[in-house]
């Protein structure tokens, strides 16, 4: 089993999509109420979606970068906003914070090993 991808609730898709490319993620579906994009590495994928409500959650999205500090300053020369600049944390990823347009709080980080095979990772599953 592999995790496909995820769909974002956003506001305004013009200047969400505009965000998501100004990330550097490349946009493969483009209609007026869905878009699509493309990662750069690994072939994942993820969506945008128009809505009409007011966007409140707790999502975090994630997306890892191994040469982190140079892509968040090459983010900020571009102008996008950091809420945290690249940060470690006690659990072993080194972490950035930034909100896109429609108020999804988005981590980028870099976590090497650590991502699967941390120190206290355990295997527990049903079969």
């Amino acid at each position: 089993m592999n995790l496909n991808q995820i769909t974002l609730p956003v506001n305004d898709m013009s200047e969400s999509t505009r965000f998501y490319r100004q990330l550097g993620f490349t946009q493969i579906v483009d209609t007026p109420h869905y878009a699509r994009f493309e990662c750069p590495e690994g072939g994942s994928t993820f969506s945008l979606a128009l809505s009409d409500e007011k966007i409140s959650n707790g999502i975090v999205i994630y997306f890892e970068h191994e040469k982190l500090d140079e892509w968040v300053n090459i983010l900020k020369s571009k102008g996008v906003n950091f809420t945290q600049e690249p940060l470690d944390q006690k659990y072993l990823w080194r972490e950035a914070v930034l909100i896109d347009p429609s108020g999804h709080k988005i981590k980028l980080y870099w976590a090497g090993e650590n991502r699967l095979n941390p120190p206290w990772r355990v295997e527990i599953n049903e079969h």
